[in-house]
């Protein structure tokens, strides 16, 4: 397990009520309501908020190298992530998927780019060897 070098940032929320229930950070810029996926309500679920979590975070790794790599980011860049929830031995787990879609880049970069960000992504660094990750180039 890796340990953190330095605290860069603290993200801090309140939540009741598990999949039914709200949640609330602590500087009230995030406030969501749950439901259980595919039940009735109207609120996200943890797992709709991993995968906007880990595509948004993936964007700012991409960037990031890109910055170290000397190339552009295109401006339209996008991530599309599926996360899974599903039966494990003993428990449930998640799976994730993400597409990159980095429109105009030669394709041998844009790649390069992709599985250099997969090595910085603080998401994929949590995930990895825990968590079945695909991560395509669209």
């Amino acid at each position: 397990m890796a340990t953190l070098d330095k605290v860069l940032y603290t993200a801090r929320t309140h939540t009741t009520g598990g999949r039914d229930g709200a949640s609330r950070s602590d500087d009230g810029r995030l406030e969501v309501t749950h439901s259980a996926p595919g039940g009735p309500g109207t609120g996200t679920n943890p797992e709709q908020l991993f995968a906007a979590g880990y595509s948004a975070c993936f964007i700012g790794a991409i960037k990031a190298v890109a910055g170290q790599m000397k190339v552009t980011v295109p401006a339209d860049v996008a991530v599309d992530a599926e996360v899974d929830l599903g039966p494990i031995t003993g428990g449930y787990g998640i799976a994730a998927r993400l597409a990159v879609s980095l429109p105009g880049m030669d394709r041998t970069q844009a790649q390069a780019l992709v599985d250099a960000a997969h090595q910085v992504c603080p998401y994929s660094n949590a995930t990895r060897g825990n968590v079945d990750v695909t991560i395509t180039l669209a």
